[in-house]
């Protein structure tokens, strides 16, 4: 049952990227770390101070935290491999344009300054409600010294998440996370029911695949508008759709991006868009597809479910699942 909570000293909680990702970003039931072998493979000769099992088997050492650390999926943490994510604050009011502004930290404690260019852009940043009934893919601006800066509106109070999905110079590909609030009454709504179809803005999207814990999953959404495909989309960051998974509960991230490109002479600029994810474990996760057609970027909102019984499916007349609040946004529109 959903109650009314004051946000009031919100806990700055852990919740950050999640791994297996494809692309740029690194997709969502409970977040571990992975679970260690039991050894009953082929039985090495233990040293004399070695601990065993119960079946004679020698013991595998605890992982180290770097290990458990590593394991995790992407997005839920603030801090990874030396680096960090600072916001200049963590308290926006609800329904105004806010100027915020952070940071990305190194292993040297300096802001970062030189990133890679990944989907054409140096950092994405992602916003959710923490209900996932909110989504923002945004594209901040890098000023001098390593301050980043977005123009974000939370559309209501609540509790939210932030995750930076970017690049270093000469590193790999991180996701950091944070949690963001804006005080107020506010009222957690329920995830919605697993759906096949998405409607926004006069298009109708289609979900084709089931996501398999641990392995790799193909996806395919299909475009069409006022009953027929959709077959010139149009590249945006570099793709015909970007996809982000998250996991219901503690958000682990996901950003993945299509099978193929714009312009590379087999793939086709619609109806179709195919993913491969791979999600951390079985549960509930929230995914968000970003198309571009006739010059706007919009965004079609799915909920699935990953191994074992999912949850109720909407087989027939589907409310519209498009980004549920008219607040939302990616980059400069608005959904």
């Amino acid at each position: 049952m959903n109650t009314p909570a004051k946000l009031g000293a919100y806990a700055f909680g852990l919740a950050v990227i999640f791994g297996g990702a494809l692309g740029a970003g690194a997709a969502v039931g409970s977040a571990g770390t992975a679970p260690i072998a039991d050894g009953h493979g082929a039985h090495a000769t233990p040293s004399p101070s070695q601990a065993m099992d119960g079946d004679g088997v020698p013991k595998k050492a605890a992982p180290s935290r770097a290990e458990a650390a590593a394991s995790l999926p992407g997005g839920l943490q603030v801090s990874q491999d030396g680096y960090t994510l600072t916001p200049e604050t963590t308290t926006i009011e609800p329904g105004k344009a806010t100027d915020f502004r952070f940071s990305v930290t190194g292993p040297d404690g300096r802001p970062v300054t030189g990133y890679q260019v990944l989907h054409d852009k140096k950092l994405h940043f992602i916003v959710v409600s923490r209900d996932l009934g909110s989504f923002q893919h945004l594209h901040p601006e890098l000023a001098a010294g390593g301050v980043w800066s977005v123009k974000l509106t939370l559309p209501e109070a609540g509790a939210y998440r932030a995750f930076a999905d970017f690049a270093p110079e000469g590193g790999s590909g991180l996701t950091l996370g944070a949690d963001l609030h804006a005080a107020g009454d506010y009222e957690s709504k329920a995830l919605p029911v697993a759906n096949r179809t998405a409607t926004v803005d006069g298009y109708t999207v289609e979900l084709e695949g089931t996501l398999t814990p641990g392995a790799s999953s193909k996806l395919t959404l299909k475009v069409s508008k006022d009953g027929r495909p959709v077959t010139d989309l149009q590249p945006y960051l570099g793709a015909y759709g970007h996809l982000v998974a998250l996991r219901a509960g503690d958000l682990a991230y996901l950003h993945v991006h299509p099978d193929g490109e714009p312009g590379d002479g087999t793939t086709p600029a619609g109806p179709e868009v195919t993913f491969y994810a791979e999600v951390p474990s079985r549960g509930d996760y929230r995914l968000f597809l970003d198309f571009q057609h006739e010059g706007d970027v919009r965004t079609a909102a799915f909920t699935a479910h990953a191994g074992g019984a999912s949850a109720p499916v909407a087989t027939s007349s589907p409310t519209p699942t498009a980004t549920p609040s008219a607040s939302d946004s990616h980059g400069d529109h608005n959904h």
